[in-house]
Formats: structure tokens, C-alpha cells, sequence
């Protein structure tokens, strides 16, 4: 069958799930497709496994692109590339009814027999090592395999090569060469012969007409901390943090500031917190177990009220627990960890592009009420790819500037009658009394101070400064139906997937309604008013139900409203949220009330 006898298929919104090891360079391959879909003015966003250990193993990249608002990874994929036989073993059930499997003959055996899919059976391995040559058995497939996919997708080859050559040149032109060869061989396979179709995307939605960018959670992080003015910071390698340090590293130093790789964890907040004290607000991150060792540190900061943002990307505990895999389980360890009472601010990004956002907001905060603040990420997004508009950066830069400006005799930083705000070493005090800055309790110029009155009002004053943050907090938009029978909330990364259960179950939609909160501690004032309105509140959050059957964002919210109707949606199988589980986790709570209501958001 020639091309031209081909059935051209549109496709609007189509999930891709690529499954092979590690080592095959299938992440590459859903990056490629991810920013092409970018530069596309297409929605876009991916999911990624990786294996813990360092031999590798079996890995799968997840991208699903559309030509409208994309909101979730995908419950099921349309299309299943399978490089091994335990690849499509593990994944054929993932594959919709109907949808194609492509697979390497070379290494793959299905069940033809088996009439709800279509078979592609491709010899990838074979005509990768045809074109590059014997030395290319375990290198370059991942490339054909692109090229394959731009020619059953009609993608835009000269924008998949740009990408290609922007990622590639500077291993050196060999390295390109081969790519593009692999490339092309992938490309120039005549597919027709075991494939009836081909595909098109539907023209994009998009009708802003801004431009779009393409990265992962990581990423957007960084640039937003850029952003904001953050130019120091100190921190220590470990998963899925360690991209942010990197960056942080190579790009600071273009900016007139410093990122340091310390010792250890210990070191890594103590020198941030030193680089905020000089006057610069400083950013360190982990994940769990360096948040732990970061914790007595962190209660130094919040005693002395310097602010410093800690970054968490979380992923599954405890202990070593899950490296590469999410979870939301240290939302009570950020609000409360430590000894003592330590008032701090707890915020979270629900998305790639949130990611850039909750930055920019961390350092206002921080600088604001001279508070440590910590962002609570998670691996999900830290590895997702997504698109979204371009920042309007002239209008949200910020020129870091120390304020060296002398202060009065009477400056006190500790005074009860406002919120703290550091001299930075150097700044000249009139009248040559300089306040002190410790761990220790102390008056209002920093001196320490074993007074019980004393200790009480600084206590409040502490707390005090977070309440008045609660009150300048925006109560977050209800999505979907604005009173009725469920309320959803949510926080983190499961924003896309709560959204979609929501807003693509139009058989519902007048019953369904969806709450994000960002600011975890402090909490928006005003959310009982909302809680009020719906009969039934499921929080939806990627942690245990724990001994008393509530997840830990469900825990707080019991505790503040006093709402019975608050109940928890859980799980901890270190994979986001199917909107699919979500309906069904409904249903299981809701019992006869919401019987009919579909595990398929679409039906």
C-alpha cells in the first residue's frame, strides 16, 4: 500500500506511552515530542518512571499532546511502543480498547489473536544497526523511533531537527550526524505496509497568540527563583531535587551570585541561612530525608526570623523509601517539623508552569514578613514536561538591592509594633548599638532573654505575623459547580487530573466542584464559607490515611473547620492520580447517593 492510499485520521488529544529500560533514551524521545508539541502551540504534558538503582531497569515516558486545554498525563494511552516483551506485558493493559500497539519484532511476541488492538510490528532494532551501523545495537533506536513517529504523526520534521540539533551540537557534529541518520531511517520507513492510516493533529486552540515554553517542574523552578532576585544559596545532591541545584549552580554565577555544593545537608541550610542573614535571601532544597536533617537549622531561621526558601521536591518516604517515585507525604513535616513551636510559610505549586509562579510569591513572602518559607514540589512535577505562555519577564524581574541605608538610634529588628526586618551586617546604626541576631530567645534588639512574659509575646508575635498573612491571601477559584453534592480538594500535583475528573464529567457537572489551595500554612480565610455550600468534601492527596483514616491535608483541614464531611481520598503506589480513581474513590465514599456516577470522565 502506497502513502498516497493511506486514510488520513485527525486527532485532537492523543496519549503515547513509550516502555522500554532505562538505558534506551525513551526520555528523550517524549522530550522531543513534548517541545515540539510547544513550539507547536500545542497543550502538552508528560509523565516519566525511572528505576531507583543505578543498573537501571524497566522505564516508561508517558506524553500526551492535544490540540486543547490538556490537564493530566492520561488514563490510558492511545498508542504503546514496546522496545522488550516484559514492556508489553507490563503495559498492553494500559492501551485502550482500540488503540495501536507498535511494537520491535526483534524482541517482541504479542498475541495477534488478541482483536482489541492493532498491531504495528516494527524491525527497530535491526534497521538501526542497517543505517548506523553494528556498533548502534543498543544506541540510536530511540531516534528511529522518533522518526517513525513524526511520519505516522505528520509531525513538523524541520522543527523536530532544530530541536534536535539545539540539544546535540555541542556533543560535537559525529554525534548530530548519527542522530539524523538514525533520524531519518526512522522517518523514511514505509509504515504503510503494516499501518492503514496515518495521523494529523487538529489545528491548535490556542488563539492567544503568546508565546508558549516548554520544560519540566525543575526547571521552572529555577527560573522563577532567578526571577525573583535570588542569587545565593547552598545545597547537596539527592532525588529528584538534584536538577535544581545544578542549574542553580551554572546559572547564579551569570547573575553576580554563588550556588554551593556543601558536605552535607547540615551545611547546606546553615550556609543559606548565613547568605539571608548578609542581607541576600538565599534558596536550599531537598527531598525528605535531607529535609530531616535540615529541620534543627530551620527552627534556628524561624527563632531568628531570617527569611530562606527551602525547596522539597517529595517523593516517596520513608526513609530512602521511593527515589524516583511521588508522594505527598511530608505536608505535616513542612508546617510542623522541628522542635518547638516554629511558625513557618508552607506553599505548593499545582503545576509545571505554577512551579515558576509559587517562586516568585516564596520570595516575596519571605522578604515580607522575614520568614523562612518552603515550597512543597514533588517528583511528579519535577520530571513532568509541560507548555504554557511565556512570563511577561520585563514586568516580573526583581533587581536584588541590599538596603544598607542607616538606620535610627531606635531601630529595634525584634520590635513588637511590626514585623521584623534586618539590618544587613555593615549597615551603620546611629548611635553605635548594634542588635544582635541569635538562636536564642530574646528582647526586641536580639538580645537573649530567659524571660517567661518575654518569651510568650515573642511566641505570638512570631505567629501573629502569619496570621496577618492569612488575611492578604486570596481564597482560591472553585472549578466545576459552585455548590452542590461534592466538593474535591486537592493540593500539589494533583491539580491536572482533579480539574479533568470535574470539568470532563459534564454528566455532573452541576454536582462536582474543584478546590486548589496553594497556600497550605497559612490557610486562606474564608474556605468554610466554601466548604458550607457542598454537601460532601473529598480531599485528594498521594499519602496514607493513616491510623484515624485521613490524609495529612484532610487532618488539618478536620482540625481547623471542625467538619465532619470532610473525608480523604488516598493512595501510595508512588504514581499520580487517574482521574479514573478519583470518580471511583468518590463513589466508594459517596455509596447509593452518587451510584451512577462513571469511572470515565468522557462516557
Amino acid at each position: 500500500m502506497s502513502e498516497s492510499k493511506q486514510k488520513k485520521e485527525n486527532v485532537n488529544d492523543v496519549v503515547i506511552r513509550l516502555a522500554g529500560n532505562s538505558q534506551d533514551g525513551i526520555q528523550t524521545i517524549g522530550g522531543f515530542l513534548a517541545r515540539l508539541a510547544g513550539r507547536s502551540d500545542q497543550e502538552v504534558i508528560t509523565y516519566m518512571t525511572i528505576p531507583s538503582t543505578i543498573s537501571g531497569g524497566p522505564s516508561i515516558f508517558q506524553v500526551r499532546i492535544g490540540s486543547g486545554e490538556v490537564l493530566s498525563a492520561g488514563d490510558s494511552a492511545d498508542f504503546l511502543l514496546a522496545f522488550y516483551q516484559h514492556s508489553y506485558e507490563e503495559h498492553l493493559s494500559f492501551l485502550k480498547e482500540g488503540g495501536v500497539l507498535i511494537y520491535d519484532t526483534e524482541y517482541v511476541k504479542p498475541d495477534v489473536d488478541d482483536k482489541r488492538f492493532v498491531y504495528v510490528g516494527v524491525p527497530i532494532t535491526g534497521l538501526t544497526i542497517e543505517a548506523m551501523g553494528g556498533s548502534a545495537k543498543d544506541k540510536g533506536k530511540n531516534i528511529f523511533v522518533l522518526g517513525l513517529l513524526a511520519r505516522m504523526f505528520s509531525l513538523n520534521v524541520e522543527k523536530l531537527r532544530t530541536l534536535m540539533s539545539e540539544k546535540l551540537l555541542n556533543k560535537g557534529e559525529d554525534v548530530l550526524r548519527n542522530v539524523l541518520v538514525a533520524f531519518d531511517a526512522g522517518y523514511g520507513y514505509q509504515v504503510d505496509n503494516v499501518l492503514d492510516r496515518y495521523y494529523a493533529f487538529e489545528p491548535s486552540k490556542q488563539v492567544d497568540g503568546k508565546s508558549q515554553v516548554t520544560m519540566d517542574g525543575n526547571q521552572a523552578m529555577t527560573l522563577g527563583l532567578i526571577t525573583a532576585g535570588i542569587r545565593y544559596g547552598a545545597g547537596y545532591p539527592i532525588t529528584p531535587w538534584s536538577s535544581i541545584m545544578e542549574a542553580l549552580r551554572s546559572e547564579l554565577p551569570k547573575y553576580g551570585g554563588k550556588f554551593i555544593q556543601v558536605e552535607d545537608e547540615l551545611a547546606a541550610i546553615s550556609m543559606a541561612i548565613g547568605f539571608s542573614y548578609s542581607g541576600n535571601l538565599a534558596v536550599t532544597g531537598s527531598s525528605g530525608p535531607g529535609i530531616s536533617l535540615k529541620m534543627e537549622a530551620l527552627g534556628w531561621a524561624v527563632m531568628a526570623e531570617i527569611p530562606v526558601i527551602l525547596i522539597n521536591v517529595q517523593r516517596g518516604g520513608p526513609s530512602t523509601g521511593l527515589p524516583t517515585s511521588v508522594e505527598q507525604s511530608d505536608l505535616l513535616q513542612a508546617i510542623y517539623g522541628s522542635h518547638g513551636d516554629t511558625p513557618r510559610v508552607v506553599l505548593s505549586p499545582k503545576n509545571v508552569e505554577d512551579c515558576f509562579y509559587v517562586a516568585l510569591e516564596a520570595a516575596r513572602i519571605a522578604k515580607k514578613y522575614s520568614t523562612p518559607v518552603i515550597i512543597l514540589s514533588d517528583q511528579a512535577l519535577a520530571t513532568r514536561i509541560e507548555a504554557f505562555d511565556e512570563p511577561n519577564l520585563e514586568e516580573l524581574v526583581v533587581d536584588p538591592q541590599l538596603n544598607l541605608k542607616t538606620r535610627p538610634s531606635d531601630y529595634l529588628p525584634y520590635s513588637m509594633d511590626k514585623i521584623t526586618q534586618h539590618a544587613p551586617p555593615g549597615t551603620i546604626i546611629e548611635g553605635g548599638k548594634y542588635p544582635v541576631v541569635t538562636g536564642l530567645e530574646h528582647d526586641e534588639a536580639g538580645h537573649p532573654s530567659g524571660n517567661p512574659e518575654l518569651h510568650m509575646k515573642m511566641t505570638a508575635k512570631r505567629r501573629e505575623k502569619l496570621q496577618i498573612l492569612a488575611n492578604e491571601i486570596d481564597i482560591p477559584e472553585v472549578h466545576g459547580a459552585q455548590e452542590g453534592d461534592i466538593l474535591f480538594v486537592g493540593w500539589g500535583s494533583t491539580y491536572g487530573p482533579l480539574r479533568e475528573a470535574v470539568l470532563g464529567n459534564t454528566k455532573f457537572a452541576k454536582k462536582l466542584g474543584h478546590l486548589h489551595i496553594r497556600h497550605l500554612h497559612p490557610l486562606p480565610n474564608g474556605l468554610e464559607t466554601i466548604f458550607s455550600k457542598f454537601r460532601q468534601i473529598f480531599v485528594v492527596e498521594m499519602n496514607d490515611s493513616g491510623i484515624y483514616g485521613y490524609g495529612q491535608l484532610a487532618t488539618l483541614l478536620r482540625a481547623r473547620y471542625c467538619n465532619s464531611s470532610i473525608r480523604s481520598i488516598n493512595k501510595t503506589d508512588g504514581l499520580p492520580f487517574k482521574v479514573r480513581e478519583i470518580l471511583e474513590g468518590a463513589k466508594r465514599l459517596s455509596g447509593d447517593a452518587v451510584s451512577n456516577y462513571s469511572a470515565y470522565p468522557y462516557e
